[in-house]
């Protein structure tokens, strides 16, 4: 599996250039015109007194769309997947995510330091599963020399990949039947649903919360929501004032969102086609070994340690990606076909150089 940057590397080349095609991740978007004119006509109130119609009608606009009573709109994807740990467990709890989980891996083991949540990484497959033996395996019985088990966490997608309905569907049940919470970590929980052609309803319907992020391919500037229970979403608001999540007139960004949500859902489908136009257009060259997309995101393995100097060659050609052992490309809402394209005839240039 290859192994992303999020080092600093990348960031000193010409970003938001109009000549530079940036595929270091579907985080870059920037908001459309019509996007900025919604913001600008927002009505917005005072959200902490929860008095924003807008962060209001779109809380609820979430919440109808998964299914679930209630969601919370949220800075970032990590203060959301940080208050879902801290609603459903307490100090001493213990979380199960696999051990490349973004929400264990990569979110400055938040629920640990601020909650005294213990993590129970366990082996992430090729596919972003975890095996159902080892969740009912970590699961600790009610001992006093063991963390509390409280909560599954699942990611989806995870590395581009929608996981199976099947391990859903088998490793919530188990966590349930064990009297566990579930928790889905939907950073791009959209690029799933458009993928697999199943309804954000069903996605949802397995767990006790999600967590969904609208500054990745939606293209919102700033967001994500919490959406789960009313009783949790009740804690949730809690814990979000305590970690400085409280913000004022924030309709002017959850129009933003609502914008995305009614425009920029279906589009996605064009993202996933441009990686696997990416991804076909790669696998040909000498020395690249590629993975083929499922959503957005395509990695890309390089023999012979040239990675690195790879994404230098790119970088040198106004295309931007990211990575260390291997590299990733993530197409988004401000890359063309002409952008894949020129990626793809930089890549070449390097191949058949060296």
């Amino acid at each position: 599996m290859s192994t992303v940057s999020y080092g600093s590397a990348q960031a000193a080349a010409p970003v938001g250039a109009p000549d530079v095609v940036d595929l270091r991740s579907d985080t870059v978007t920037r908001p459309t015109a019509p996007m900025r004119a919604a913001m600008a006509a927002a009505t917005v109130g005072d959200d902490v007194f929860g008095d924003d119609p807008t962060v209001n009608a779109l809380q609820a606009r979430v919440a109808a769309l998964l299914g679930k009573e209630e969601a919370l709109f949220m800075a970032s994807g990590t203060q959301s997947n940080l208050c879902a740990l801290l609603s459903h467990c307490g100090r001493g709890d213990e979380y199960i995510a696999g051990n490349l989980a973004h929400c264990y891996r990569y979110e400055g083991g938040g629920g640990a330091v601020l909650g005294g949540i213990q993590p129970q990484p366990l082996p992430q497959q090729a596919d972003g599963t975890l095996l159902v033996a080892d969740i009912a395996a970590a699961i600790k019985p009610d001992d006093e020399h063991f963390a509390r088990s409280r909560l599954l966490c699942l990611e989806n997608t995870w590395n581009g990949n929608v996981l199976p309905a099947a391990f859903v569907e088998e490793a919530t049940a188990l966590a349930h039947g064990r009297g566990l919470s579930t928790h889905l970590d939907g950073a791009r929980f959209f690029n799933a649903a458009v993928a697999s052609g199943v309804a954000p309803r069903e996605l949802a319907r397995h767990f006790d919360s999600v967590s969904v992020c609208f500054s990745k391919g939606l293209g919102a500037p700033v967001g994500s929501m919490l959406v789960g229970s009313r009783e949790l979403i009740k804690r949730a608001r809690r814990v979000r004032k305590m970690v400085g999540g409280g913000m004022r007139q924030v309709g002017v960004l959850a129009a933003a969102v609502d914008h995305a949500l009614t425009h920029h859902v279906e589009r996605l489908a064009d993202d996933h086609a441009l990686a696997a136009r990416l991804a076909h257009g790669l696998s040909g060259l000498p020395g690249l070994r590629v993975k083929m997309p499922q959503t957005n995101i395509v990695f890309v393995d390089v023999e012979g340690g040239r990675g690195e100097a790879l994404l230098e060659h790119l970088r040198s050609r106004g295309v931007l990606a990211t990575g260390l052992i291997g590299l990733r490309f993530v197409t988004h809402l401000d890359v063309d076909a002409a952008g894949v394209d020129r990626a793809i005839a930089a890549a070449r240039e390097f191949c058949e150089r060296t």
